[in-house]
């Protein structure tokens, strides 16, 4: 049976992971040294969940992606949904780099390399590319592409340890970023491609099961028990499996669990907005969710100043009080929605306007041949 319905939940978690990114991403970069207090109970409440934003964004990315891809496929008519995703991989490559650009110094002769620096929109372009060439590959074999998926999220967790500390100085810098942050990447592709596998695994059991009975209250009791499991167990569990194995990578992987604690967080996060589903359809949270690349563009534009080097980190950077911080962190919330709703209307819109000036650009080539 062909599920064709749209899980609402997941442009709500949207929501929530792009508005809590914008409020962390401005008091992290606002917020005066002098209050960035570890024994601030509060202080650490705001850490902790600013902390569940990026799992969120690769863990829903490779949700939302491979569904599509599953969907299509059963349909038999996955090549334009192939084509479209190579094409918004490639695109938020293209994006990701163009927000480091700083036209102002380019123009007085100076390139800083921070422009080859990875972000978060590099490595999701980058991990849509695996998950399409992983969906090739497997699509026929729709058990083994689950097993997969959930085995390659797991190696990229427990081999943490193995690349923690990789430099790669004799690798290029535009290479090595994607794998190392030893040169300033703030993400790299391990570990975060793995976010990205399990919430592709969770997609095959979503394209499955979602038109079974009582498959939803089954789902959101086991995103419940297995999130809480991940977040207090998991580091026992990898101890305990060192022990019977032998195999020190998994004590190792134990000593500094965040990546399957985060991925707990994200699952409890599923849990909830799943359960409120029927209350966030056609909602302003759902319709935030549904715009998360111009809100990313427009924040990042604004507060770190891309492509004129004018932000608001150029005049405010680490200057503001806690009262003062979380006031304009609200207000920038406000702001940066209102432009987008306003001005960029979706993420669709960004993807099609970039697809007419690509189609517009092959039009004149051609004339000139």
């Amino acid at each position: 049976m062909v599920q064709s319905n749209r899980l609402y939940f997941i442009d709500a978690v949207r929501a929530f992971a792009i508005l809590m990114m914008l409020q962390g991403h401005f008091i992290d970069t606002l917020l005066s040294p002098a209050y960035r207090d570890n024994s601030n109970t509060l202080y650490n409440i705001w850490s902790y969940f600013r902390g569940i934003t990026a799992p969120t964004f690769f863990t829903i990315s490779g949700l939302v992606f491979t569904y599509l891809l599953l969907r299509a496929y059963s349909k038999g008519n996955d090549k334009a949904r192939i084509k479209k995703g190579l094409f918004r991989g490639l695109l938020l490559l293209g994006i990701g780099y163009s927000l480091r650009i700083n036209l102002v110094s380019w123009l007085s002769g100076y390139f800083n390399p921070y422009f080859f620096v990875i972000d978060v929109l590099q490595c999701i372009g980058l991990s849509l590319i695996f998950l399409i060439i992983l969906h090739v590959l497997f699509k026929k074999y729709s058990y083994f592409f689950s097993l997969v998926l959930f085995s390659i999220g797991c190696i990229c967790f427990v081999t943490e340890p193995l690349y923690r500390n990789l430099t790669l100085e004799t690798i290029p810098t535009f290479i090595a970023n994607y794998i190392t942050s030893s040169h300033g990447s703030v993400f790299t592709i391990l570990p975060w491609f793995g976010y990205s596998a399990f919430g592709a695994f969770i997609s095959t059991v979503f394209f499955r099961h979602l038109h079974r009975g009582r498959f939803k209250i089954s789902t959101i009791i086991t995103f419940f028990i297995v999130g809480l499991f991940l977040i207090y167990f998991s580091s026992l569990f990898l101890t305990r499996l060192s022990y019977l194995t032998n195999i020190e990578l998994f004590k190792l992987s134990a000593d500094y669990n965040f990546l399957f604690t985060r991925l707990g967080n994200v699952l409890i996060l599923f849990g909830v907005f799943y359960a409120f589903e029927n209350f966030l359809k056609q909602s302003i949270i759902a319709r935030i969710g549904e715009k998360t690349l111009s809100i990313y563009v427009i924040h990042f534009i604004l507060l770190y100043g891309s492509f004129t080097g004018y932000g608001l980190k150029r005049f405010l950077s680490k200057s503001l009080e806690p009262s003062t911080a979380i006031f304009g962190a609200i207000l920038f919330m406000v702001m940066v929605c209102f432009i987008s709703f306003h001005y960029a209307k979706t993420n669709t819109f960004v993807y099609n306007l970039i697809r007419k000036l690509v189609d517009t650009i092959k039009t004149k080539r051609d004339g000139l041949r």
